[in-house]
């Protein structure tokens, strides 16, 4: 008696392997046009053809091929950033932001890190540029000479560039900005911790040294200080942990009349850093030492007493820069910047 004949061996997808428009359309039952516009814009499909389009997907493993797709139609869906450092939250909000909304515009991000150098950023701009992005983001509005050049090529080839988390209109950049006035910052800090008395200040600094917008609050925070006749230093804080940094710099701030009675940190876990120290001194907060940071990070609402702070627009800043973004693309525009706003938050930390 003959065993039965084994099934056919499924056919191989000829060249790459990789599962194909046609193959899609196929599963879904639907013509490849139909597939082509649900990749392309989704909400014109009706939702059952889209549910089987998204099962066939699913079941194929299909990945469209941007490249092509680029070369079809002579115009990218990807946006290139260039972020100083992921793993801190303040910029993570701002990438959620941008990302959230470029995707519901059809494109994609293409995300780096600078880790604050700007000769990294420089190298990274040379890189992202080969792949000829619809626009570029970077953040501040300090670069090197060679990378300013790269931007300012890009910007007159007509791809749109945005500088994040600044706003120097006086300036006259040619680049769009969207964010705010790191020494409109610095200042509002001096002068609620002068308003509420202190005289004798003393301001924590980044120890990064191209922390440039940290340095600006620095700058404008002991302008202000001195313009109110008040006495105001600066410390820097080491590198590496901030909360580490923040508890050494407590210990360098010296004793008696040199003491300050209220520091301004470059972030809020420098100053939670100095809290946490400040309170295993023996040292009551605020009456003995008031403290403010900037950033208003989840941890300094939870210590005891809690974090005064200044609120960035973070996510705003995002949602603004893609919204700037997609509206310049859509008219074949430069982009156009932004002011936005941020808050001082007066909490514990720095009560009368």
């Amino acid at each position: 008696m003959k065993s039965p004949a084994a099934p056919p061996a499924r056919r191989a997808r000829p060249g790459h392997g990789r599962a194909t428009l046609s193959d899609v359309a196929a599963v879904a039952e639907v013509t490849k046009i139909t597939v082509s516009r649900y990749l392309r814009e989704p909400a014109v499909v009706a939702e059952a053809t889209a549910e089987r389009i998204r099962a066939a997907l699913a079941e194929t493993g299909y990945v469209p091929n941007r490249q092509a797709g680029q070369l079809a139609s002579g115009r990218s869906r990807i946006v290139a950033a260039l972020i100083p450092n992921l793993a801190h939250s303040i910029f993570g909000e701002t990438v959620q932001g941008l990302s959230v909304g470029l995707q519901a515009a059809g494109m994609e991000l293409l995300l780096a890190s600078t880790g604050y150098s700007p000769e990294r950023e420089e190298e990274q701009l040379r890189t992202v540029l080969g792949w000829a992005p619809a626009a570029i983001v970077v953040t501040g509005r300090h670069h090197s000479d060679g990378a300013r050049r790269l931007l300012a090529d890009a910007h007159a080839a007509g791809t749109p560039v945005i500088e994040m988390w600044d706003h120097h209109p006086e300036e006259r950049t040619p680049f769009a900005q969207v964010g705010f006035d790191h020494g409109q910052v610095g200042r509002a800090m001096a002068r609620h911790l002068l308003d509420a008395g202190h005289r004798r200040l003393a301001y924590l600094d980044s120890g990064v040294a191209t922390d440039f917008r940290a340095h600006e609050r620095g700058a404008a925070f002991v302008a202000e200080v001195r313009r109110a006749r008040g006495h105001a230093s600066v410390l820097t804080a080491a590198t590496g942990d901030p909360f580490d940094a923040g508890r050494q710099a407590y210990d360098r701030l010296g004793a008696g009349d040199a003491m300050p009675s209220a520091i301004a940190c470059a972030n809020d876990h420098i100053a939670c850093g100095v809290l946490m120290q400040a309170r295993s001194r023996g040292v009551v907060v605020p009456r003995q030492l008031a403290l403010l940071g900037f950033g208003d990070f989840p941890i300094g609402r939870q210590l005891e007493p809690a974090l005064s702070t200044v609120r960035p627009p973070s996510h705003a800043i995002g949602e603004a820069t893609a919204q700037a973004l997609v509206t310049a693309l859509a008219a074949g525009a430069p982009a156009r910047g932004s002011a936005l706003a941020w808050q001082l938050i007066a909490r514990a930390s720095t009560a009368r």
